[in-house]
């Protein structure tokens, strides 16, 4: 339950629910063990996957990874699956926080109005979506929740602002104010991506050769220089067809290169709150032995 309660008269409260099955699964033995996951989180208890499902999966996906090799040192073109591209979506939108470009600490502070994706591309925000998981009828000040469209074909339209930032950057609040226990910051809620073409499979195809990303590890992602280094595991595939298992490997590039470069698709599973489909990149440096 959240209530908020204003001097200025606003009165309002509102109920959620969350539901959830996660499961980790390890295969192997002795040095040659690998973990993986999967879950399904719900709003409704009608709408989860059952326990089994999540559990299967998580074993495949465990399985599959077991014999993973390095590669060696190369640039090649990088595929990530909607689990990994949420956290790639989630750096576009920590550039386009309000309270990071107000403080110039993001690559995209002056780029409003230019184009960071390629055309096509909306990225939507939208806390209205039934029974999303970041669903609210009003934000953390008590404005009114609406879709706010951040890129709108390919071009940077907004960003995420509660009324401070939006003060500071001379701009009109867009009800992105999130309140924990303290003073309330922009946050994003239920994100999505609209205007791409194809699966994973069908981008794998259209890449050749290249690395299929499934993990990503650490937090190298810097906002503000736009330097890219994160760990990786996933697959390497060759003529649109998987090969084998690679772990132990890292991923660089430019922020501002990659979203540029990104090739979005349409597979969006729905996961999360930042629903993001598959996305390949062209030409990343992958780091290995």
């Amino acid at each position: 339950m959240r209530a908020f309660a204003t001097a200025e008269g606003f009165r309002a409260a509102y109920a959620t629910t969350t539901h959830s099955h996660v499961a980790s699964a390890v295969a192997g033995d002795g040095t040659r063990m690998e973990r993986d996951y999967w879950a399904s989180v719900r709003r409704h208890l009608a709408d989860l996957a059952p326990a089994e499902e999540v559990g299967r999966i998580a074993g495949e996906r465990a399985v599959r990874r077991l014999d993973a090799e390095q590669l060696t040192t190369r640039r090649a073109p990088v595929l990530f699956e909607p689990r990994a591209a949420s956290g790639f979506l989630g750096h576009l939108l920590s550039a386009a926080n309000g309270a990071a470009v107000a403080r110039g600490a993001s690559l995209l502070a002056d780029r409003r109005g230019t184009r960071v994706l390629a055309e096509g591309i909306t990225v939507r925000d939208d806390p209205t979506v039934e029974r999303g998981l970041a669903s609210r009828p009003f934000d953390g000040e008590g404005i009114a929740s609406a879709p706010v469209d951040l890129v709108v074909d390919g071009v940077l339209a907004a960003f995420l602002l509660d009324l401070a930032t939006a003060r500071r950057l001379g701009l009109e609040g867009n009800g992105r104010a999130y309140r924990g226990t303290g003073a309330p910051s922009p946050s994003a809620t239920n994100v999505a991506v609209t205007g791409g073409a194809g699966d994973l499979a069908s981008l794998m195809r259209e890449a050749g050769t290249g690395l299929l990303v499934t993990d990503l590890i650490g937090m190298g992602a810097n906002i503000v220089s736009g330097n890219y280094s994160r760990g990786a595991a996933g697959f390497w595939f060759e003529n649109g067809e998987v090969v084998r298992p690679v772990a132990e490997v890292t991923i660089a590039g430019h922020l501002s290169d990659m979203f540029a470069a990104a090739r979005f698709g349409d597979d969006a599973p729905g996961l999360s709150a930042v629903d993001a489909p598959s996305v390949l990149v062209e030409g990343l440096t992958i780091g290995g032995r």
